[in-house]
């Protein structure tokens, strides 16, 4: 039985921000039924999942899945697709659906040790990734090469929902520049992977915090942009987190204004990003109903 990996996102949370890892997350949702697409059939079902407009519906079906990515990684323990799946798998259900603490705190957990053993799978320098000197860990990016694009993406993107769920860890939580720098590295390599969503992700890096507390918001904003220009604007989701995380930022409400309408005007279906783009809108509504509020 084969298994195709493509994953589109990132459990793109943040430690600081819940409500930008629940906008994060939802990138991971998306690619997590890309993870499991077994052959043909599978495919199929795949996008009959990823242009679905019902985010409650497609929630409703994950939990079968992660019965059966368990089976499959007990059968196959050193398979990377499993693997993979399995780390996507669990970490977007512990961000969208779970509100007990100690219950994603365990999920994430296990989507990390997914990830890790995905990474080590693709390539046994990457065994100890969590663990080495900094120093060797930037040697190992610099010789990675577009063909680890997939396992980087996945380790990066799990890595930061399980940050976010032991926020109050702060060895977990020094542990987010080297996912940073996993996720620059995704995009040296090939920025236009699955529309570009790693620039998306950067972006929500780097507005976590206000300039004056080390964060960036004009990179954040360089970040978002080339993530809607490589989606040829297609991804409404990297629009409203500009607005949400860049515009409120820097107190911009002309620009947070205009870039939710135009979330909201843009026709969500999209092969491949509906759902995506369904969620983008329902958040973007909410972002405009209370712009007056936020910047009075």
């Amino acid at each position: 039985m084969a298994i195709s990996v493509r994953l589109s996102s990132l459990s793109l949370s943040a430690f600081l921000a819940s409500a930008i890892f629940r906008s994060v997350t939802i990138l991971t949702l998306v690619a997590l039924v890309q993870a499991c697409a077994v052959t043909r059939l599978g495919e199929n079902l795949s996008y009959g999942v990823l242009d679905n407009d019902d985010i409650e519906l497609v929630g409703e079906g994950l939990p079968t899945y992660l019965l059966m990515i368990d089976g499959m990684i007990a059968n196959w323990p050193e398979s990377e697709s499993f693997l993979q799946s399995g780390a996507s798998l669990y970490s977007a259900y512990a961000g969208i659906y779970i509100t007990d603490p100690e219950r994603a705190q365990r999920m994430t957990g296990k989507a990390m040790g997914y990830a890790l053993r995905a990474a080590c799978a693709n390539d046994d320098d990457w065994c100890d990734v969590r663990t080495m000197p900094i120093e060797e860990f930037d040697d190992l990016l610099a010789g990675a090469g577009k063909g680890d694009v997939p396992a980087m993406y996945v380790l990066g993107s799990t890595w930061v929902g399980y940050i976010q769920q032991n926020s109050s860890d702060w060895g977990a939580v020094g542990e987010l520049g080297r996912v940073d720098a996993l996720m620059q590295r995704v995009v040296e390599l090939d920025e236009d992977y699955e529309f570009g969503q790693a620039h998306m992700y950067l972006g929500a890096l780097n507005s976590i915090l206000p300039a004056s507390l080390g964060g960036n918001p004009d990179l954040a904003k360089s970040h978002f942009d080339q993530a809607v220009s490589l989606s040829g604007g297609r991804n409404l989701l990297a629009k409203t987190l500009c607005a949400e995380r860049y515009a409120r930022m820097v107190f911009d409400q002309s620009l947070h204004d205009q870039l939710l309408r135009e979330v909201l005007e843009a026709d969500p279906n999209e092969h491949g990003l509906t759902l995506q783009n369904r969620y983008a809108q329902r958040e973007a509504q909410a972002l405009l109903d209370g712009s007056a509020e936020y910047f009075e």
